[in-house]
């Protein structure tokens, strides 16, 4: 009889992980981010597959790496000069095994199929991770909000949903926002899907305006949940955000209310940037005016300083992470935090790093911070809040009732929780106590392909 060794079955799982990931970028060239994000996953998932030879036998990664469905679409859309315009709109429908697609949409010039794809990559994962039965997807236009007017976005959502309402349902698929689209945007496409359909089937987008079928609690929710969890890695080690300072990236909505949570729980937040630049408030950010400015008016965060003249701007806002803190959220966008970011992060003495935005530090920047003992609460896991609650804006909308703020927030709270502790958990069962970005991805793998499995080849 012919004994496997654990060696070799960690050779046949690390072999086995190497060859699908050179089959995705072979397959998929010139999708740098998308193979950025395949790549974090797969290496942290090697341990599970020695482990568990079952998902090399079903095959699960070369399944779960393709999408069930991509969707391309032309977005024509006439703007207040009277001119076409034609953008570009996508769809990456990732894994249902769960549940329903569900992901964001993001309005931005820097949208591409790799990006769409990667975000709907890791949307799997995180989706898992908050317990909910909800899949995978991401959408999205290179459509450019800034500077549009309210028509204009108007004409673009009600375009962009007249193709995109082929391929979305309550049962199906649940679009949300994300960059570029808020409770704005989300409103003109519910409207012009509710105009095709014929009917309010308000379980179709989350994020929607509370009087029609939107949840309390929701615009609030990833930033939230974002401060949450990383309170729960805080006070593992016997710190907290009292007393703390803060820097937070962005100035969007998840940024908004990161910086909301983290002054209620004791924090100063110094810095908060757009992309065009940073502010810096020594004596913290006074965040009243950043919600005015960004919410309402629609202004640059450049703004600020003309109401608080003792404040800086500077332009350009990769400097913002030389501001010495304590706690660092990047809410911004992807590889906001580079190695060298992250080298400075940690001579100025960052003691924990939670990322708000969709896969803010590149891998080079996660090992820094995972070299220098820094606490590290890693997207898929930390930034899940905002499709929690859209999952339980779903449920409410099933059940034709509305929970209160505080009901809301509670089960939000609940969820990032066990999002911790399960993390926590997955990651000291396979040998890597203390590293959240292995245990999110084991943790948020091993529901999906256990459901794959149980659903056969399909």
């Amino acid at each position: 009889m012919i004994t496997v060794t654990p060696e070799q079955d960690l050779a046949a799982a690390t072999q086995y992980v190497q060859s699908v990931y050179e089959s995705v970028v072979k397959r998929n060239p010139h999708e740098s981010e998308f193979h950025q994000a395949i790549k974090e996953i797969l290496d942290s998932l090697v341990p599970v597959f020695a482990k568990h030879p079952k998902y090399m036998q079903h095959s699960i990664l070369e399944r779960i790496v393709e999408p069930e469905r991509v969707v391309s679409f032309r977005v024509p859309w006439v703007d207040d000069a009277g001119k076409v315009q034609v953008n570009r709109g996508f769809r990456v429908q990732f894994n249902s095994a769960i549940g329903p697609y569900k992901g964001g949409l993001r309005f931005h010039p820097s949208v591409n199929a790799s990006i769409i794809k990667f975000l709907g990559f890791e949307q799997i994962f995180k989706n898992s991770l908050t317990g909910q039965p909800i899949g995978g997807g991401k959408g999205g236009s290179d459509f450019d909000p800034k500077g549009k007017s309210d028509n204009e976005i108007m004409r673009f959502t009600q375009s962009f949903m007249t193709e995109l309402f082929k391929y979305i349902g309550p049962d199906e698929d649940v679009p949300a926002g994300d960059i570029g689209v808020g409770g704005r945007e989300i409103g003109y496409m519910f409207g012009q899907y509710r105009r095709i359909r014929g009917g309010h089937e308000a379980g179709v987008l989350t994020g929607k305006g509370v009087i029609f079928g939107g949840s309390l609690t929701r615009t609030e929710a990833t930033g939230y949940g974002c401060v949450y969890f990383v309170n729960e890695m805080l006070k593992f080690k016997g710190l907290s955000f009292e007393g703390s300072t803060v820097v937070v990236s962005g100035s969007g909505n998840v940024a908004i209310y990161a910086i909301e949570k983290a002054h209620q729980l004791g924090a100063k937040v110094v810095a908060c940037s757009d992309s065009g630049g940073y502010v810096y408030d020594a004596n913290g950010i006074n965040l009243a005016t950043v919600k005015r400015l960004k919410e309402v008016e629609r202004k640059r965060i450049r703004e600020y300083v003309n109401e608080h003249p003792h404040a800086i701007y500077i332009e350009g806002f990769e400097g913002i992470w030389t501001i010495p803190c304590d706690i660092a959220l990047p809410c911004a966008t992807q590889n906001e935090i580079n190695e060298n970011a992250a080298r400075i992060l940690v001579a100025n003495g960052v003691k924990a790093i939670g990322e708000g935005a969709n896969m803010p530090s590149t891998l080079e920047a996660i090992e820094v911070f995972h070299d220098n003992h820094v606490l590290f609460g890693p997207a898929k896991a930390a930034n899940a809040g905002g499709v929690a609650v859209s999952a339980l804006e779903m449920a409410q909308n099933s059940m034709r009732l509305n929970w209160t703020f505080e009901e809301v927030d509670a089960k939000l709270h609940s969820i990032m929780k066990n999002i911790y502790q399960n993390a926590v958990l997955a990651a000291e069962e396979y040998g890597y106590s203390g590293n959240l970005v292995v245990g999110a991805n084991i943790a948020g793998f091993t529901r999906v392909a256990d459901a794959m499995i149980a659903q056969g080849v399909v």
